[in-house]
């Protein structure tokens, strides 16, 4: 008898699952800690949220397509305008690339899954729940209408009452720790899990690309969560980080404004590295032949993300900085792009005398370099301060950020996925529907974004819901707003295409591009396990070594200690996230001295704080560090008692400087001092707050290591878990060394 035919749910099922799965489908995608099932979760996210950040930029182009149009209200425009511009930054490119780094970085090193694998399913479930809160502002009394980038004032209580932004700020602090533990597994991945021989001369350039864009991440979220802290502080306990106040007693706007850049310009680098490494694996596999200076397109990404933390002040060009500051960010701005001119040299050579194969995904990345140079080229034009007080505030700014973001980074992914998908899901989609993407979203964005540097120099201010019927405005607008609506039709065939590919797709096989890197040496779609077994690793091209033994690529060395070193995974992590909290508090006590380094009036350091006090009790802080080491050394001699006792001693210690820190605010609020006393009691609390947080962070550590100490474990004679919290112990200790100098000690000096 003839079964049924399977529906096409029944059909996708069959495909991605395993047999055991099958029956509990959704409890295995939701539970799952395996890397590639979570980059898929990563790339389904990032679609859904482009289908929503799509849907607000065609609402905003409809507003635009004529002057004077009334169809959105300027409220609404503001909250489409700034819904928009966090949808496609936080949760549609952030989780698409780390969808890909999930996914392919393991496989191309040789591993069998991420090295924190439940971090990793940690982290991403944190990026649909901060999706979730950000769009759930809309029923809680209106979305934000501040912009992605939340300028105060306008983000501050008096101008923006609604809790709008108070969710807007709350997402991103979830999306950010996300992000930074996603970076840091990736960066753990690499050290301590690759293949036997695969040096990291060897390394693939997309994995070494996000490994290199990881470190970005982890020193530059951060940053940011440090700013929405304290605009969060400002507008819920009545702060005053970033609120001009009269008498001299409030904080100032432009902070904002240098601590959000400060995160803001390496997060440019955040989104385009990865997609500088899809277009590094994509072209020469198209091209047929390796890739032209490897190690130029290796060490331009490290100069690259070196480069990216030093030019965030050529936004404020307009701000009136002064002539030194200005001239210092114009170097730096046009510094930054040699190393990227390089990899776009790389990429050009690399298919000058190459077999060149027009498949979609080569097709996305030549339009990628066309428009990301034309993007650069622009890039670079601002970085003249006074062309750029030109056009900072007009649509040609608009212009050149969406040939980057749109024209640069979402092209690569596009190719990307067009590369990637027969690995994913082991069927080839289709190249005259994949073509016909291509076309429709060529045209349709150069249609867009093209138009819009003439609008710019036709004096179009950006951030505006509406413009009057001046010459060229109105028909300009109207062909930008025409393709939009290509680029919605060629989202609209894509999503076709993979629907159904899934469903009735070619069967792709495990090679079908006769690529080189070691993803494609495994099954389409890869098992559980990743690989049954590795082709020799000499070169960075394994599997044409392992097809053509008779002309194999030059061996690539090692170049000493560094190249093959595989660190303890729990110590890498650990000094990983010390060191991104090192960002944190270098934030904090930053903007402690800026504002308290002259006299302001109210209360002071030198009024309500005593030394001595808080001396006593950081004596018990400096001295755990001590007992902490002393605990580690009683582990190492197998004097289990001595290492018990000397950790319960820590445990004490930080206690008794807990409960001391507690006395000193207890006092403090019973002589009027709170946070929004004013800007030293806003500084104040912040810092010392936060650095308490830690303490008790660590306390909560120390305990578990003491329960599993008195459960019988640790009796091994080492503990690389009791290292790696004692290295997070003695960064809250040299902290605290910092906040006492400069909160406490310093006022007295002056």
């Amino acid at each position: 008898m003839n079964e049924p035919a399977a529906t096409p749910k029944v059909e996708i099922r069959r495909m991605i699952l395993s047999g055991e799965d099958r029956e509990h489908w959704e409890l295995a995608w939701l539970s799952t800690v395996d890397h590639k099932r979570i980059g898929i979760l990563y790339m389904l996210t990032g679609l859904v949220f482009f289908v929503v950040g799509g849907v607000e930029a065609l609402f905003i182009r409809l507003q635009l397509a004529v002057p004077n149009n009334k169809l959105l209200s300027p409220d609404t425009y503001n909250m489409l305008f700034t819904m928009h511009g966090t949808t496609m930054i936080f949760l549609v490119v952030m989780p698409v690339v780390f969808g890909f780094a999930n996914y392919f970085v393991p496989l191309q090193i040789g591993a069998r899954d991420m090295a924190f694998p439940r971090l990793n399913a940690f982290s991403f479930w944190l990026v649909p729940f901060g999706g979730i809160l950000l769009h759930f502002s809309i029923l809680a009394g209106g979305a934000p209408a501040v912009g992605w980038f939340a300028y105060a004032p306008l983000s501050e209580t008096p101008y923006s009452s609604q809790l709008g932004v108070d969710y807007w700020a709350l997402a991103l602090l979830v999306l950010g720790i996300g992000s930074v533990g996603t970076a840091l597994n990736i960066i753990v991945t690499v050290l301590c899990l690759r293949a036997p021989n695969m040096t990291l001369r060897r390394m693939p350039l997309f994995s070494w690309i996000n490994f290199v864009n990881s470190f970005i991440v982890i020193l530059a979220i951060p940053v940011l969560n440090a700013a929405l802290v304290m605009l969060l502080i400002d507008r819920r306990l009545e702060g005053h980080f970033f609120l001009p106040r009269p008498g001299g007693n409030g904080g100032s706007a432009i902070m904002w404004q240098h601590i959000f850049w400060a995160f803001g310009h390496p997060e440019v680098y955040i989104m385009v590295l990865p997609a500088f490494g899809i277009i590094s694996e994509v072209i020469p596999v198209f091209s047929r032949k390796p890739i032209f200076g490897y190690e130029f397109v290796a060490g331009s990404t490290v100069a690259i993300a070196i480069l990216s933390f030093g030019v965030w002040a050529h936004h404020m060009f307009t701000v009136g900085l002064g002539r030194t500051v200005d001239l210092f960010f114009v170097g730096a701005s046009m510094l930054i792009a040699i190393p990227t001119g390089v990899k776009v040299l790389n990429w050009s050579v690399t298919m000058l005398g190459g077999r060149v194969h027009f498949k979609a995904a080569m097709l996305f990345c030549i339009a990628f370099l066309i428009q990301f140079l034309c993007g650069g080229l622009t890039g670079i034009s601002h970085a003249v301060a006074p062309f750029d007080w030109q056009t900072k505030n007009s649509y040609f700014l608009v212009a050149h950020f969406h040939f980057v973001a749109v024209g640069g980074i979402v092209f690569a992914i596009l190719a990307g996925l067009f590369y990637w998908f027969p690995k994913i899901s082991g069927r080839m989609l289709s190249e005259r529907l994949g073509k016909w993407t291509f076309w429709l979203m060529t045209i349709g964005f150069n249609m867009t974004f093209i138009i819009q540097h003439f609008l710019g120099l036709a004096g179009m201010p950006r951030r505006v819901y509406t413009y009057p019927d001046l010459p060229g405005w109105g028909w300009m607008n109207m062909v930008s707003t025409m393709g939009a609506f290509f680029m919605a039709a060629a989202s609209l065939i894509l999503v076709w295409n993979i629907v159904m590919t899934l469903l009735r797709g070619k069967p792709a096989g495990d090679n079908p591009w006769n690529a080189w890197t070691l993803e494609w040496a495994t099954t389409s779609p890869p098992p559980p396990e990743n690989f049954d077994t590795l082709p020799p690793i000499h070169s960075r091209r394994p599997l044409w070594d392992d097809a053509n033994p008779d002309r194999p690529d030059p061996v690539v060395g090692t170049s000493g200690h560094v190249d093959v070193v595989t660190p303890d995974k729990n110590k890498a992590s650990i000094l990983l996230f010390i060191a991104s909290e090192a960002g944190f508090f270098g934030i904090l006590i930053l903007v402690y001295l800026f504002y308290n380094a002259t006299p302001r009036p109210g209360p002071d350091a030198r009024g309500m704080l005593h030394l001595f006090k808080t001396g006593m009790f950081s004596i018990a802080l400096f001295a755990s560090s001590f007992t902490l080491w002393r605990s580690e050394v009683a582990l190492r001699k197998q004097n289990h008692g001595c290492m018990v006792r000397w950790l319960a001693l820590t445990i004490i210690l930080g206690g008794i400087f807990i409960v001391g820190q507690g006395f000193e605010y207890w006092g403090l609020f019973n002589s009027g001092l709170e946070v929004g006393t004013n800007l030293f009691a806003t500084t104040f609390f912040t810092l010392t707050g936060f650095h308490g947080l830690h303490v008790c962070i660590g306390l909560i550590a120390l305990l578990i290591m003491l329960g599993l100490a008195l459960a019988g474990d640790f009796k091994g004679g080492s503990s690389t878990v009791l290292e790696a919290v004692g290295y997070y112990w003695h960064f809250v200790d040299i902290v605290w060394v910092f906040v006492l100098s400069v909160v406490y000690i310093l006022p007295l000096l002056r």
